[in-house]
């Protein structure tokens, strides 16, 4: 009888969920409390629960910051648009494996991008083109700057 009643419980039902879900991987404190709404838990029930799982350790929203940006960064993704990201899931901070990167270590990640989806041919004369392989770069997340020096770069030792 104390089996079920433990199952009907709804901090018991919000800490197997948010469990789960952290197990998978890390989350955001915000994207919980949305996955636990669409669950139809209490507000209070999960403010409760999220508040124990970060004094845990198990909810970090740095830590998650870290590992989703590390992750986006290796994927070709530029810091524009991570930071959107992040700040779409509830993270305002800008994570330390980003905030030591410097501007040529950007403008490398945006010329991979750019030989990796185009190769790095000579773009200068045509217009169109140019403007196609920017428009992909700044949807990438590369700063103005960033993408005009991805442009430029062209096959050879500098790179």
């Amino acid at each position: 009888m104390a089996i079920d009643k433990n199952q009907d419980d709804p901090e018991q039902k919000a800490r197997a969920s948010a469990l789960r879900l952290l197990a998978r991987r890390e989350h955001s404190r915000q994207e919980l409390i949305l996955k636990l709404r669409q669950r139809q838990t209490p507000e209070t029930v999960i403010d409760r629960v999220l508040d124990d799982y970060e004094q845990e350790g198990w909810l970090s929203d740095e830590r998650f910051a870290e590992v989703y940006s590390r992750q986006r960064r290796d994927l070709g993704y530029g810091p524009v648009r991570i930071r959107s990201e992040l700040q779409q899931r509830g993270v305002r901070l800008w994570p330390d494996c980003l905030s030591g990167m410097v501007e040529a270590e950007w403008v490398a990640l945006a010329i991979q991008a750019r030989q990796k989806k185009f190769g790095l041919g000579d773009i200068a004369g045509d217009w169109t083109e140019k403007a196609r392989q920017a428009r992909f770069l700044s949807q990438r997340g590369y700063s103005g700057e960033q993408v005009e020096q991805a442009l430029e770069a062209q096959e050879g030792p500098e790179i």
